[in-house]
This record gives C-alpha cells, sequence and structure tokens, in this order.
C-alpha cells in the first residue's frame, strides 16, 4: 500500500487525481443509482403510499451507514497518515479495530430497531395507511446491520491502502445485485415494499462478504485479524477523533430527514411521497461531488503524514476545479431534465407536482457541493478533529434543524424544502474560513518540500 500511494505521489498532479478519485466517483455513482434503483421500482407499483413509505424508513436505514462511516472515514484518515509516517503494524491495528467494532456495534443496533419498532415507527411519522409497509421494510432490513456497517467501512478503508478500484468493486457487487433483485421482487413477483427490503438485505450482505475474503485472502497490507484488535496506544481515540464529526454529519442528515419527513407528513402522503422522490433527485449532484472529496482524502493525508504541503495544495487546486465542473454541470441536466427524471418514479399528479417543485429548489446550489465536500476531506486528512466535528453537526444538525421549523412557519411546506440550499451556503461559507485558518496552522507546524 505504502508503494501504491509513493507511485500516485510521483505522477503528475492531474493524472493522479483523476486515476485514485475516478473509482470513487463510480462507487458514488453505484451508490447513487442503488439510491435511486429502490424509488424507481417500487414507483413502478403506482402506489405512491409505498414510494412514502420507503422515503420514511430510508433515513432510519441510513443509520447503518452513518455508524460504518465512523470507523470508515475515521480509519481511512488513521490509515493513511500512519502509512505516509511508514507505521505498518499501526496500520494493522487500526483496521482489525475498525472491523470488529463495526460487527459489534451492528448487532446492537440490529437489535435494538427490532426490539423498539413500533416507537421508531411513530417517530418518523408513519401515518396509518404508510404503517404496514413502513414496518415491514424497516424489519427486514435490521437483519443487516453488521453487513451495512462493515461495507461503508471497508469502501472507505479500502481506499487508505491504494486500493481505489477494490474498494468500488465491492459497491458494484452489492447494488448490481440489490438493483436486479429490486426488479425481480418488484417487478416479476410483485412484492413491493418487501421485495425493496429484501433485495437490499441480500446487496448489503454480499457486498460486504466482497471485503471479508478480499482481507481473508490475504491480499492486503492490512488485514482484519482480531490478534490486532486494540483500542490502545490511541487506535480508538485517533478514529473516534476523525470518525465522529465525519458520522456526525451523515447521523444528523438521517435524523434530519426524518425530521423533515414528520413535518411534511402534516401536508399529506402525497407531499411525503414528492419530497422522498426530490430528495433522491438532489442526490445526483451530491454523491457524485462526495465521491470526488472521499477518493482524493488518502492522497491528501499521505501528504500531510509526509508533510509534503506543495503537493497537497497542488491536489486541492485542481481538484476543486474538477469538482466545480463536475458539480455545475450535474446540476444544469437535473434542471433541464427534472420533469423527465421525476416521472421515472412518480405518476400521482399530485405528489409529482411537488417533486418537481421541490427539486428545483434542492438542486439550486449543487455547483458549490464539490468544493464543499473538498473542504471536508481535506480538514479530515489533517487530522482536524474539531472542525470537521462543527461543520459537520452544523450542517445537518445546528443549522439545518432550526432552519426546518423556523421556514416551516414562515413560508409552509416549501419552506421546509428551502432550509436545506440556505444551510448549504452558511456551510460552504463555514468551510472555506476553517479550511484556509487549519491548513495555515498546519503549515507553520512544519516544513513545506517540494513536490
Amino acid at each position: 500500500m505504502n508503494q501504491s500511494l509513493e507511485q500516485y505521489n510521483a505522477m503528475p498532479v492531474l493524472k493522479s487525481v483523476v486515476k485514485n478519485a475516478l473509482p470513487a466517483v463510480l462507487s458514488m455513482l453505484m451508490v447513487l443509482i442503488y439510491n435511486l434503483a429502490d424509488t424507481f421500482f417500487i414507483g413502478q407499483t403506482g402506489d405512491a403510499l409505498q414510494v412514502a413509505a420507503v422515503s420514511l424508513a430510508t433515513p432510519v436505514f441510513l443509520v447503518f451507514m452513518s455508524l460504518g462511516n465512523v470507523f470508515g472515514i475515521g480509519g481511512t484518515s488513521v490509515i493513511s497518515r500512519a502509512f505516509g509516517k511508514g507505521k505498518k503494524e499501526y496500520a494493522k491495528k487500526v483496521c482489525s479495530f475498525c472491523m470488529w467494532s463495526c460487527v459489534a456495534i451492528g448487532l446492537v443496533i440490529s437489535v435494538g430497531f427490532l426490539v423498539f419498532m413500533d416507537p421508531l415507527l411513530k417517530l418518523i411519522g408513519a401515518s396509518a395507511d404508510t404503517w404496514d409497509f413502513t414496518q415491514s421494510y424497516l424489519t427486514i432490513v435490521s437483519f443487516c446491520g453488521v453487513f451495512a456497517l462493515c461495507s461503508s467501512c471497508f469502501s472507505n478503508v479500502l481506499r487508505a491502502e491504494g486500493q481505489a478500484t477494490r474498494a468500488m468493486v465491492g459497491q458494484i457487487v452489492g447494488n448490481v445485485l440489490n438493483m436486479v433483485l429490486d426488479a425481480v421482487f418488484i417487478m416479476v413477483f410483485n412484492w413491493g415494499v418487501v421485495g425493496c427490503a429484501l433485495a437490499t438485505l441480500i446487496g448489503e450482505t454480499v457486498g460486504a462478504l466482497y471485503y471479508f475474503l478480499f482481507y481473508l485472502r490475504g491480499k492486503s497490507s492490512l488485514g482484519v485479524n482480531i490478534k490486532n484488535f486494540t483500542v490502545k496506544e490511541g487506535v480508538a481515540g485517533s478514529v473516534f477523533a476523525i470518525g465522529i464529526p465525519a458520522s456526525l454529519g451523515s447521523l444528523l442528515m438521517s435524523v434530519s430527514q426524518i425530521i423533515m419527513n414528520s413535518q411534511m407528513a402534516s401536508y399529506g402522503d402525497m407531499a411525503l411521497a414528492g419530497i422522498g422522490v426530490a430528495m433522491k433527485v438532489g442526490m445526483i449532484t451530491g454523491m457524485i461531488s462526495m465521491g470526488i472529496g472521499q477518493g482524493m482524502q488518502p492522497l491528501l493525508g499521505y501528504c500531510v503524514g509526509a508533510k509534503n504541503w506543495d503537493r497537497f495544495k497542488s491536489y486541492m487546486k485542481v481538484s476543486f476545479i474538477f469538482a466545480t465542473v463536475i458539480g455545475t454541470s450535474l446540476t444544469a441536466l437535473c434542471y433541464a431534465f427534472d420533469n423527465q427524471i421525476v416521472s421515472l418514479i412518480l405518476t400521482e399528479p399530485n405528489a409529482f407536482d411537488d417533486a418537481v417543485q421541490f427539486v428545483r429548489i434542492l438542486i439550486c446550489t449543487g455547483p458549490l457541493f464539490g468544493i464543499y465536500y473538498m473542504f471536508i476531506n481535506a480538514l479530515q486528512a489533517m487530522g482536524a478533529s474539531m472542525p470537521s466535528l462543527i461543520i459537520n453537526i452544523s450542517r445537518q444538525g445546528l443549522l439545518y434543524i432550526p432552519m426546518l421549523f423556523i421556514l416551516n412557519a414562515v413560508l409552509g411546506m416549501t419552506g421546509l424544502v428551502w432550509a436545506q440550499p440556505v444551510v448549504d451556503i452558511l456551510s460552504f461559507v463555514m468551510g472555506l474560513v476553517m479550511y484556509v485558518v487549519y491548513l495555515r496552522r498546519m503549515m507553520r507546524r512544519g516544513v513545506a518540500v517540494k513536490a
């Protein structure tokens, strides 16, 4: 792995950015397609109530992904910096810690979901019409807790050892299987949300098994041997210092979506179906932009460990341009084909009109996403735990959740949707300021070397 990242850092900057970021972008593209596929196939049932139920259940399921990110993003940051310093044995301990922590936490959360299912359904705003659909979906996906956490974790950690392509393949295997089973279970067997949930369970399980087999075959420079598991030597603290801020952003995203859904439910199940579809469309720009940032984090982390600040800044400059072009292009495409995209999922006239209106509001800040995620991943690569924490909890919690209530009171239904773009702009400014301040502070601590 160390050899691999050295090779990346010996390449021309543009080539290195493309070679490392492209697999991550393709991985996120597959995650995006997978997320859209669930909603698309459920939409083919012609039942907007089932679409609404999946919209209610999705942020709850994403809790697994958020917890996996504690160890995936935190582990990636710690491992890449450890390799930059030549500390290979320490990196192995971090990898094992991430693996077995995901197993333990996944089991606990799965049991918790099943035991507290009824209170959970009330909390997320399930109505009498959507209750049974939502309950069926969540009951089934509860069983994939361990696999969802491990898959989310190691799709990140593999990149820390220069295995961006393998990380992408693992996601593709699980996601493609999920989509194929969606089509079979929903379109052929007419199982509706039950088929959707079963496809998710099987896809997550197979994706996680791909990563397990990679490590068990001994092809990794890391490994998941339980003998290397430890919480000492700063292993747990280092992973949590970066992973918790990163996961709080994802976790608060789930919480804020639950609050959004419960607020939107007061305007009817069709409005709920509309916002569920609109948020999926908004993911088109967001997920791709996130992939650019995730793909660059190991390279940036290696530069931080080696104190190669000239190379670090070159990576950031090229990545900013790349991310801006991608974000702007995708946003323009979504505006140009918003009706066509929504019509692939929704045909119910009331839900369709709401969805198109909501899409146009949500994607207006799309061109900023790429740079925003570069700020986040650069701060994580530098080990900037507090700035990462502040930005993540502000965008999805401290700023967004209060903004939902404020704009709902002022503007009603559309105010709920406008809350996200308003907070996106505020978070972008915060990210810029913190990135500049922390980069200058880090550069003062060490001597920059030439790329």
